[in-house]
């Protein structure tokens, strides 16, 4: 099922389908997010970012972004 990455609930995995545009898919992957990738919702702050989970490592995105970002949930 996709979605957008804002709509994925704490806990969820998913995959990276699409990236928004050239400039945020280069940021993405210095933090070593592509599309393909795998991540997991580890938080959801109230009005706030999105705090996704790869590997050990976790990375803030805000919402508007997150918004943009298309997901699938592995099941």
């Amino acid at each position: 099922m996709r979605l957008s990455l804002d709509r994925v609930k704490r806990g969820q995995q998913v995959v990276i389908r699409s990236l928004p545009d050239e400039r945020i898919r280069a940021q993405a992957i210095r933090f070593g997010i592509a599309e393909g990738a795998e991540v997991v919702c580890q938080e959801i702050i109230p009005a706030g970012p999105i705090v996704i989970r790869k590997n050990k490592q976790e990375i803030a995105i805000g919402r508007d972004l997150a918004r943009r970002i298309d997901v699938e949930l592995v099941s």
